[in-house]
Formats: structure tokens, C-alpha cells, sequence
């Protein structure tokens, strides 16, 4: 039995995910996969074989500010979001969520899991919070209510800079580790492992957990399904 093919995501703007068929059961699914996603990022950071990438940074920021590591993930969430001003790009429902959500998750996860007591359960922790990661990305993703402020930033360069999104995305994905590291942030074989381990998990998750779009009576005409490949919605 051959594998799922690959699934039709929408780029719909604010007014129509207001207005897009099964809402509810959209709303639901982006705030479990967000939920999710922030539980794994603690458990990552928890596991103490380093953080992903742009929580290198959030942790270094944090650990110098003496704030939460969540905090930072809002703030710099937020700082993100200015930069789509210049852009043009549209915030979506999920965009808000993203934001806030993770953030708030990382913070839950943070205390209510302690630090791993030995590699063995540092181990665990690591591949499962790069697992449960892509999984909880996917679910957000599939939810098709907007991207994350990250993910935002790599589209909004990508088309300013007549580049493609995938090469714009390592290259703001190495700066921020860099920038992170620089700071004292935990890099680690976690680090790297979620950087090449992220993507397969969410490509073998998407397909089965897309809400596709019916546009109801109304919608926005000039709305278009169009192939988007996978975001982090950190």
C-alpha cells in the first residue's frame, strides 16, 4: 500500500478562515497541535542535549533577562510579527495562537517536567520531544488557520527576495542558532537532531491529519489552494 500523496494546503487570509467550513473542529485541532508542539519544545530543552534552534536563543535571552524561557518566546514572537509590517504579510487566526500558545505550553512544560536525572532518560526525552514536535506541527499545520510569526518571516523574505523559501529558512535558522549559541544557549546533539529530524515526522504526519477546505457559499473568490511546503509553527 503505496503512501499517502501529498496534501493540498490553503492560503486563505483572515476573513476567510473566519468564515471557512468546520471552524470549530479547526480551532480545536490548531490549539492541541500548539499545545503539544510547546510541551515537546520543554521536554527538548529539559532533556539537556540542547534546545531547537530558535529556543537557543529564547533560553539565552531568558537566562539573561531572568524571565521565562516562554516569555521570551512570546516576546520574540511579537518582534517577528513587526518585521511582517514591511513585508505585507497576513496574519492569520493560528498566527495570534502561535504566538501566544507555545509559549505558554513551554512554560507548562517546564514545570511540570524536571531535568533529565541520567542519559538514559536524556536520551528518551530528546527523541521524544523531536517526535511529539513534528507530529504537534503537523496537526497545527493541518488545521490551515494561518502560519506562525517564524514561519511568516520565511515566506515574507522569500518573496521580497525572489528566493526560495527552503534555502531563506536555513539561512534564518543558522543565524538565530548562532546568535543563540553566541549567548550561551544549549546546542546539542538535540539541537541537531531536531534540526534533521523535524521535517521527515511532519511529512509523514500531514497527510493524515489535513482538515482540507470546503469553501462555504460566499467565500472570497480570489482565495487559492497552492502547494506550501511544511512550516515550523515555532
Amino acid at each position: 500500500m503505496g503512501a499517502p500523496p501529498d496534501p493540498l494546503l490553503a492560503n486563505l487570509s483572515l476573513r476567510a478562515q473566519l468564515r471557512v467550513d468546520r471552524l470549530p473542529l479547526r480551532l480545536a485541532q490548531m490549539m492541541v497541535g500548539l499545545t503539544g508542539f510547546g510541551l515537546s519544545l520543554a521536554m527538548l530543552l529539559r532533556s539537556g542535549l540542547g534546545g531547537a534552534p530558535w529556543d537557543v536563543l529564547h533560553a539565552a535571552l531568558a537566562d539573561r533577562a531572568g524571565l521565562s524561557v516562554g516569555t521570551l518566546s512570546i516576546t520574540v514572537s511579537f518582534v517577528v510579527l513587526l518585521a511582517w509590517i514591511p513585508l505585507r504579510e497576513q496574519p492569520g487566526i493560528g498566527t495570534f495562537a502561535n504566538a501566544v500558545w507555545v509559549g505558554l505550553s513551554m512554560d507548562l512544560g517546564m514545570a511540570l517536567l524536571p531535568p533529565a536525572p541520567g542519559p538514559l532518560p536524556a536520551a528518551v526525552l530528546m527523541v521524544a520531544g523531536v517526535v511529539i514536535n513534528g507530529v504537534s506541527a503537523a496537526v497545527y499545520i493541518g488545521a490551515q488557520l494561518g502560519p506562525g510569526p517564524r514561519d511568516g518571516l520565511m515566506t515574507g523574505l522569500g518573496r521580497v527576495l525572489a528566493r526560495p523559501v527552503g534555502p531563506v529558512r536555513i539561512v534564518l535558522e543558522v543565524l538565530v542558532l548562532l546568535t543563540g549559541w553566541a549567548l550561551g544557549g544549549p546546542v546539542g546533539v538535540g539541537t541537531l537532531l531536531y534540526a534533521f529530524g523535524l521535517g521527515p515526522v511532519i511529512q509523514l504526519t500531514l497527510p493524515h491529519v489535513v482538515v482540507p477546505v470546503r469553501r462555504p457559499a460566499g467565500a472570497a473568490r480570489d482565495e487559492r489552494l497552492e502547494e506550501i511546503p511544511p512550516p515550523d509553527p515555532a
